[in-house]
């Protein structure tokens, strides 16, 4: 029997860590590194790919190609529904590249407590239509 722990109360500010956790993979450029965020069959709904990625290899195939240009995510506004063992985390970001352009997209992080850590169980992201 697999023993769980219960996850630390969170308040906004530690939920806020989560995402620069996830920001601060991104800019090591390693794939490998973001994708362990993920639960293993977690989905994802990405910012410049029309293809669903639904388990760790289609989700690093996505940042490997992602992080080629070197992003650095800013939120711009956030929203934050603390559901216990499940954190929703939406609002919109601004992506920054190497090549100084940028691309600004509303998200949703949907984080679920499994055994001793947060991990990400699905996130979307979709570019702002302007």
């Amino acid at each position: 029997m697999q023993s769980f722990i219960k996850p630390n109360p969170m308040n906004e500010s530690k939920i806020m860590t989560l995402f620069d956790n996830w920001n601060s993979a991104i800019q090591t450029g390693n794939a490998k590194q973001v994708t362990k965020l993920y639960e293993s069959d977690a989905v994802l709904l990405p910012t410049i790919s029309n293809k669903v990625r639904r388990n760790h290899n289609e989700i690093e195939d996505y940042f490997v190609q992602f992080l080629e240009n070197s992003p650095k995510g800013e939120i711009n506004e956030s929203n934050i529904q603390n559901l216990g063992e499940i954190i929703i985390h939406s609002g919109i970001y601004t992506f920054s590249f190497k090549d100084d352009s940028k691309v600004k997209a509303s998200f949703s992080f949907v984080y679920q407590w499994i055994g001793q850590n947060w991990k990400i169980i699905e996130h979307h992201s979709s570019q702002m239509p302007e």
